[in-house]
């Protein structure tokens, strides 16, 4: 059962997933900010299993979702997909206009 959790804050669910993907496997030096501060964080669950996160913030009259990651064994199933679609769901719940997707250059296919 795929279940969404939609916070304010950063949890140690979401930090872990993050910290796996982009500092552990993709060797990021900085992965969390101070955008952290002020983004709303969604973390995907998987039968209660922390799988896939992302975060939602404004910035000016924009949106921006960004730092999408899914653990890896559970990649090439269309999770982020699904994470993406729950981001755009909870920003147009909260207004947005307008969003934009920060993502790498080397990830455009997992998109």
């Amino acid at each position: 059962m795929i279940d969404f959790k939609v916070t304010n804050t950063l949890s140690k669910d979401e930090k872990f997933i993050r910290e796996t993907v982009f500092i552990e496997e993709q060797n990021f030096k900085i992965e969390f900010d101070d955008t952290d501060e002020i983004a709303t964080h969604i973390v995907m669950y998987l039968d209660d299993k922390p799988v896939g996160c992302c975060r939602l913030y404004k910035q000016e009259n924009e949106y921006h979702i960004g730092r999408i990651a899914v653990i890896k064994p559970y990649r090439g199933k269309g999770y982020g997909e699904k994470i993406l679609i729950e981001a755009e769901k909870v920003a147009k719940e909260t207004g947005a206009d307008c969003i934009k997707l920060s993502a790498q250059v080397r990830a455009s296919g997992f998109y």
